[in-house]
């Protein structure tokens, strides 16, 4: 279905509104930026930048449902033949290799990474949104496998590709925040992913196999 003017024109204004927070925030520390001061330099009211935005938080962090979705989105889309694991180290890897923003592999986001650091607030909406991508992929990995409620080897398989996930994120930022290249922190981020892959169990790695065609 098209997106419709009302819907193009209310994404516009959210992804302005973020624009214009995150730019303050680089700029000035996230602690120090209010929300009257967001609303002033996007020439919008505040009332306006509550309405998209609940907390200020959501305003830098506008973008942690593709966060909590990934590694779900990963097993569910996983080929004929492809275990769970396999389909999560794969897709990491198309992202790693292509340099991809999604991953951090980008101009900035040292600046971004430092943001965080320095916000109480923000570390723990992050660890908040850890944990909602856990148990969302603890739910993905119970109905792919189809495992009973009492099985406890998805939510298992699940703790170690979020540590795969989280162990990637966590050193490309470390990376990136040390000023390295975006290219140089991807060959490094490929060598880190073939490493986790090599300690992963054969019950992991096989774990949720798609049929075979």
């Amino acid at each position: 279905m098209a997106e419709g003017l009302r819907e193009r024109k209310k994404r516009r204004t959210r992804q302005h509104l973020s624009d214009v927070a995150t730019w303050l925030f680089v700029e000035r520390g996230f602690d120090a930026v209010t929300i009257a001061e967001i609303a002033q330099a996007a020439d919008v009211s505040v009332n306006t930048v509550y309405n998209y935005f609940p907390a200020k938080e959501d305003l830098f962090l506008d973008r942690s449902s593709g966060m909590v979705d990934r590694l779900p989105r990963f097993v569910r889309g996983r080929d004929h033949g492809e275990s769970a694991a396999e389909a999560v180290l794969r897709e990491l890897r198309i992202l790693v290799e292509g340099v991809s923003p999604t991953v951090g592999l980008m101009d900035g986001y040292a600046s971004f990474m430092r943001v965080i650091e320095g916000a109480d607030t923000l570390k723990a909406r992050l660890w908040h949104i850890g944990q909602e991508a856990q148990l969302r992929l603890e739910a993905t990995m119970r109905e792919e496998s189809g495992a009973d409620d009492g099985d406890p080897v998805p939510d298992l398989v699940a703790g170690q590709l979020s540590w795969v996930h989280s162990t990637l994120m966590a050193h490309i930022g470390h990376e990136m925040v040390a000023g390295r290249k975006p290219e140089e922190v991807s060959r490094d981020a490929l060598g880190l992913l073939d490493d986790m892959e090599e300690l992963l169990g054969e019950k992991v790695l096989n774990y949720a196999r798609r049929a075979a065609a």
